[in-house]
């Protein structure tokens, strides 16, 4: 089996531990006077924690964890961030104030607060922070997703709703969908014959790959570069979003970024990026002109925006690019992630997987073809997908925001450009909104207007307010399509006689939480 890359150690204090090790071991005589510098450091310390929280009491800031001098709370937080903030909102309150760093940081871990930061507040929390791997993957934050708030943001979501991601568009692009969605299916079909074990999550990747290729850029990955290098710089993209990065956190420190080998994979990333990118672009442009016509996928949508001009900003070639990885990095890693989850609660749920995989074949029935227009009577198939998004957002930190002013929140003080984590994955596992809030149960929303459309608070998988996920729609119409096929073609096991209980749900660490060990399951022909 392969196993699965390490994780990049997220925070600079496990650095600092192994710099120790290694002087201790080098040099033990400094041990005295190093014992010596670290009591007037601590003492300093509990000094200075002192007169933090006197200040903290004086301005009504937010509760917050004592801190360090300049490292300030990133020595309380472990690999996966959003369970350590988990764990220390608990202790100090659905509203809490870090500092990572340089960076004064609020912590959103209840569904009232979020409410309060994406919808009551969404004109002060509008803006997002300005990130390194952001600056340089997408163009200077050129995209939708990192764009600042302003006429240009408007204008390129207006695109993003109405001409790439809008309904009419999604229902467009259904025969795409059903078509390698079928070939997704054969492959499987393949293996059963072999009876050999799969790695469904590598094949859930290559799918939405596969489905946002055509729809993004109008060909299959192999037909534009001939070894599907777009998908494995996605991945690239999506690690080097979740990587640490010590001028973020730490501008006086911005060269260690230069030592830890981030500027150069940032550059090297963005330049084939760019070089590929560019390639699609200009070959579209080709085509368009000697056929004289317009195609529907997303490239041709930016060309045809540009070349009109209708817009109340300039669209130029690095904004189409940014764009178009927007897009493509929002829509393939996370909904493949949703699949996956969805498929492992399943098997450990086998009487779960029993009753949905009846819903499903019940509906398709004799026709040997699942449609989407079956998909719409599936009610229990969609509590199943829910359900696997309130255990397991794709994104379980939404992408961060930023306050553009001075604000106020159940009484506490929020500085301007103080940057919002919201913690999805801790909201949608509160005791207080959800029973039996750790276990899979679809059920819980059969009779629940609960929806994960942004306005239920207590589901946010997509975030809410304007910086909503404008590619929910299209994300959604894939999960459904590609489980509901699962379920219908194929009965599942765990490989090589593994029991349920031996299946490892834990997590990675990333910009998505993508299961830590692959999934790998054993398909079988299912026989009516």
């Amino acid at each position: 089996m392969k196993q699965p890359k390490r994780a990049m150690a997220p925070f600079p204090s496990v650095l600092l531990q192994r710099l120790l090790e290694e002087q201790q071991q080098q040099q033990p005589g400094l041990l005295l006077h190093l014992l010596k510098l670290l009591s007037i450091f601590f003492l300093s310390i509990l000094f200075l924690g002192r007169l933090s929280r006197i200040w903290s009491k004086k301005t009504s800031l937010p509760p917050s964890p004592p801190k360090f001098p300049f490292i300030g709370n990133l020595h309380q937080l472990g690999d996966l961030l959003h369970h350590s903030l988990r764990d220390l909102s608990q202790k100090y309150g659905p509203i809490m104030l870090l500092h990572f760093g340089h960076s004064p940081v609020l912590v959103i871990s209840s569904a009232e607060m979020a409410k309060e930061v994406m919808k009551n507040q969404d004109t002060v929390f509008r803006n997002r922070p300005t990130l390194t791997a952001a600056q340089v993957l997408f163009y200077k934050c050129q995209s939708i997703g990192f764009a600042p708030y302003g006429e240009y943001w408007k204008q390129v979501r207006k695109i993003c709703v109405t001409d790439l991601l809008g309904v009419k568009r999604v229902q467009s692009f259904m025969f795409i969908r059903e078509e390698e969605t079928d070939f997704f299916i054969k492959n499987i079909s393949e293996s059963c014959s072999q009876q050999s074990p799969i790695n469904l999550s590598d094949m859930l990747l290559t799918l939405t790959n596969d489905i946002l290729s055509r729809c993004n850029l109008g060909m299959r990955p192999e037909n534009i570069d001939g070894n599907r290098r777009i998908g494995k710089l996605s991945r690239e993209v999506m690690h080097l979003l979740g990587a640490f990065c010590f001028g973020d956190l730490f501008p006086c420190l911005r060269w260690m970024d230069v030592l830890t080998g981030l500027t150069r994979r940032l550059k090297r990333t963005s330049q084939e990026v760019d070089a590929l990118l560019d390639s699609i672009i200009n070959e579209h442009v080709i085509k368009r002109e000697n056929q004289n016509q317009n195609s529907q996928d997303f490239v041709d949508i930016l060309l045809h925006v540009q070349k009109e001009n209708k817009l109340n900003v300039d669209i130029n070639k690095d904004h189409i690019k940014a764009i178009m990885m927007d897009v493509f990095i929002g829509g393939t890693d996370t909904t493949a992630t949703v699949i996956e989850w969805a498929m492992a609660e399943l098997v450990k749920n086998p009487n779960t997987m029993k009753k949905v995989q009846a819903e499903v074949r019940q509906i398709v029935g004799n026709t040997m073809k699942v449609k989407e227009e079956d998909i719409q009577q599936m009610e229990y198939l969609k509590c199943v997908i829910k359900e696997a998004l309130r255990l397991h957002p794709p994104g379980p930190l939404l992408v961060p925001r930023e306050s553009v002013t001075s604000t106020q929140i159940e009484g506490y003080t929020i500085p301007p450009k103080t940057r919002v984590y919201i913690n999805a994955w801790a909201i949608h596992r509160d005791p207080m909104k959800w029973d039996k809030a750790e276990e899979f149960i679809p059920e819980r929303f059969s009779e629940s207007s609960v929806d994960f459309k942004g306005q239920d608070f207590e589901l946010v998988p997509f975030g809410s307010g304007r910086r909503i996920c404008p590619g929910m729609s299209f994300g959604i119409a894939v999960v459904e399509l590609a489980l509901a096929n699962l379920l219908y073609w194929f009965d599942w096991e765990l490989p090589n006689g593994e029991l349920k209980e031996m299946l490892d749900m834990s997590e990675s660490f990333g910009f998505t939480a993508n299961k830590k060990i692959p999934l790998h399951l054993l398909p079988s022909h299912y026989v009516a």
